[in-house]
């Protein structure tokens, strides 16, 4: 096992700039998870730790080494690709024995540990099977295999669940976790998939545009988002964004929105009178209110059994709600949420950043 260390790493197709100096430090042991939006950058920068791209500017390092010019053999570590990338002419034991034959491993040495790698994976039954004849977690776990038996120092995984139905991919977010808790192996998982994100991670790495937005665990990001685009990708349903005006009047902190409706500001929040903001509330921290508050038009009620999801409308701007209490509102009636403002954000409509006291 070994950290890897992530500094001012730069990278550029032609001249089009494609990472803009990440920096990222990812402790012995851990499971970080890099999620943005396609075309951040997260598989680019995964693929440089692999050695499979070239580092325009930076360095990278894994345990003590500086391993910006290693070829990818040399990295001791063992990457899960999003299509399995089985060999499809083997069975699950030679695909899982491969590198250790290209190694030159002895037979005893390689037949424990498939059998070891086969046991944590539950695939002893399917070693003697070929990859057609697998379901696509099946083929997944044999993936996963192949990596365990080389014992890396470092775990790569390039969104190894999108090609799975939603009810296997839950499965195997659990899976590949547990296999985590252990082997202790340090991990480093990309995903555009937040609730993964959130679900798998020790630590998060949020990225946009080549660079990072935030890092922290999957609870700061959530509780704590550092700006407005953070507080939007984190988080199912997402928050909700109300624009308004920030108005100081007597020490008191108060945001009017579009028509005219004034909302206490969150607590700890700051900024400058007049100036252009953004109400950020998640969707299980609204109330019901009989007075004050937001009013919101009701357009959709979706009763899950747990909770009641409702999405709503104030002044054209999208708001959705999620109460633990059973409702029957009606389609176009009007309710009145109120915000926790111990929940609530506030950013800056310019920038996005977050606005704090």
């Amino acid at each position: 096992m070994a950290s890897v260390t992530i500094s001012a790493v730069k990278k550029s197709f032609g001249s089009t700039p494609i990472l803009h100096g990440v920096d990222i430090d990812i402790a012995d042991g851990s499971f970080t998870v890099l999620v943005g939006p396609s075309g951040c950058g997260k598989s680019t920068l995964l693929r440089m730790i692999a050695g499979l791209e070239q580092i325009n500017g930076g360095e990278i390092r894994i345990g003590e080494r500086r391993v910006n010019d290693l070829q990818p053999k040399e990295r001791d570590i063992a990457m899960v690709f999003q299509n399995y990338a089985l060999y499809p002419h083997m069975t699950v034991r030679e695909n899982m024995a491969f590198s250790l034959a290209l190694a030159k491993q002895t037979k005893a040495e390689i037949e424990s540990k498939v059998g070891r790698a086969a046991e944590i994976l539950a695939l002893g039954a399917l070693l003697d099977r070929y990859p057609r004849q697998l379901s696509g977690g099946q083929r997944q776990r044999v993936a996963m295999g192949r990596a365990i038996v080389r014992d890396p120092q470092v775990f790569l995984f390039d969104e190894p669940l999108s090609n799975l139905d939603a009810k296997l991919r839950v499965a195997m977010r659990s899976e590949i976790k547990e296999l985590h808790q252990r082997l202790k192996t340090t991990s480093i998982y990309v995903t555009h998939d937040q609730i993964e994100a959130m679900t798998m991670g020790d630590k998060i790495v949020v990225m946009r545009d080549g660079r990072i937005e935030q890092t922290g665990s999957p609870l700061e990001l959530y509780d704590f988002p550092a700006n407005q685009f953070v507080a939007g990708f984190i988080g199912s349903p997402a928050m909700n964004f109300l624009p308004g005006t920030l108005r100081r009047s007597g020490g008191q902190l108060r945001v009017e929105l579009t028509d005219g409706t004034q909302l206490d500001a969150p607590l700890r929040a700051g900024g400058a009178d007049g100036q252009p903001v953004v109400y950020g509330t998640r969707p299980e921290h609204l109330m019901l209110t009989d007075a004050g508050g937001i009013p919101a038009h009701v357009v959709v009620m979706e009763p899950t059994g747990m909770d009641t999801f409702v999405a709503c409308r104030h002044e054209g701007v999208e708001l959705s709600a999620v109460f633990r209490e059973r409702h029957d509102f009606a389609p176009g009636s009007t309710i009145r949420l109120q915000p926790d403002l111990q929940r609530a954000h506030l950013f800056d409509a310019g920038t996005g950043q977050l606005l704090a006291a």
